[in-house]
């Protein structure tokens, strides 16, 4: 994988996992209607803007996490607060 070695998607669908920081974001998989462009939306409903697509959900999910990357390195560059991931609706025993 790409990017940095401290970030790696998680075996779970769904979730993102930030390995250095030990936390787990949530991720919401869609397809996109063909007036949408086609294709697969993911987004962090945790990391506000933080979004990718793709032509099949498993490329979105890759996309996504580069994406996830991208948004906490930037963050961290300029200072500003990330914030801690949501877990409400995550699946019992994943």
């Amino acid at each position: 994988m790409r990017g940095t070695p401290d970030v790696a998607l998680r075996a779970h669908p769904g979730y993102f996992v930030n390995a250095m920081r030990k936390l787990e974001y949530p991720i919401t998989l869609r397809p996109l209607a063909n007036d949408e462009g086609g294709g697969w939306l993911a987004e962090f409903p945790d990391l506000p803007g933080c979004m990718a697509d793709g032509a099949m959900p498993e490329e979105a999910m890759r996309e996504a996490a580069d994406a996830a990357r991208s948004w906490i390195r930037t963050a961290k560059v300029h200072g500003d607060p990330i914030p801690p991931p949501s877990r409400a609706d995550r699946p019992q025993g994943g």
